[in-house]
């Protein structure tokens, strides 16, 4: 019997805090990780996991073992990703996460191109606007805009991101033009997936509740509105930038503007050694660089 037998799936399980998503990260079977852990318990002599019907957690020695297991693990990939590295050949399942709308328009057609040109991958990419927990959920790579939260894992910028307050020229003769960030609460506000929008005043943050009688998740359906008349509407550059250059829209409160935020491409720390996280992550910063909607930031 090998030593390693059970390392993965105790480290597993620990880190998630299920035996049943554990199974699902290393795709066996629930009944052959709690026998595996069973049987790396019996070896040990001691108990590694306290488990009830509603969750797992770590006993203390299991707590030690498991700090020493997660290093080894790392180590022991590593050690199997230089040589992965030498071959520089993408290959095996690469697990992305990116949000719905962004990830339709942006990500996935970049994505494609890389999946065409290196046949070994398999592609399994979760467009949500959930944040998901990527370690627990066992995905190699994250696309994330704005703000991030998480300082547990390792983030790369691919691409700005700065927010435009907007409205169309009829919607402004009709109601006349914000001078002020005060003035914001007389007008009727397009509320997409954000219910606080964020702006700078005397070089500190400041956040406005938007009100008004139309709300939809999508961001494309807020700019159609915006276009209509129908209110303001705060939305990312590669929403608005066209239509402010053909004059569908107009720029309000550039003063306040926000302080550009970004595109992220987020990871958890060992997974950049792997060539198909690296090399990917690459591909979307430069395809991301050409896209027409980034290019008319520059005046393009």
């Amino acid at each position: 019997m090998s030593r390693w037998e059970g390392l993965d799936e105790f480290v597993a399980v620990a880190e998630i805090g299920s035996f049943s998503r554990a199974a699902e990260r290393l795709r066996v079977s629930s009944s052959h990780v709690s026998r595996q852990v069973a049987l790396l318990e019996e070896r040990l002599q001691a108990r590694l996991l306290y488990r009830t019907t509603r969750r797992v957690s770590l006993t203390e020695a299991g707590q030690t073992f498991f700090a020493r297991c997660q290093r080894l693990i790392e180590e022991r990939d590593e050690a199997f990703l230089t040589i992965s590295d030498l071959q520089s050949a993408p290959s095996g399942l690469l697990r992305m996460t990116a949000a719905v709308a962004y990830g339709e328009r942006f990500i996935v057609p970049l994505v494609n191109e890389f999946m065409a040109r290196h046949p070994l991958l398999k592609l399994e990419i979760e467009l949500t606007n959930r944040t998901l927990d990527m370690v627990q959920e066992g995905f190699d790579l994250a696309i994330r805009l704005g703000r991030l939260n998480d300082s547990s894992l390792v983030a790369a910028r691919i691409a700005p991101r700065a927010m435009y307050l907007c409205a169309s020229p009829g919607y402004l003769e009709r109601y006349g033009r914000p001078h002020t960030l005060s003035e914001l609460g007389q007008h009727n506000c397009l509320i997409g997936t954000n219910d606080i929008w964020t702006f700078q005043q005397d070089g500190r943050e400041h956040q406005f509740r938007p009100s008004g009688n139309w709300r939809c998740n999508s961001g494309q359906a807020v700019l159609d509105a915006a276009q209509r008349g129908f209110g303001l509407c705060q939305l990312p550059d590669y929403y608005v930038l066209d239509p402010l250059r053909r004059g569908e829209l107009v720029s309000l409160l550039e003063v306040n503007q926000p302080p550009n935020a970004a595109v992220w491409a987020v990871y958890p720390q060992r997974r950049y050694s792997l060539p198909k996280v690296r090399l990917l992550i690459d591909v979307l910063k430069a395809g991301l660089a050409l896209c027409p909607e980034y290019r008319l930031s520059d005046g393009g």
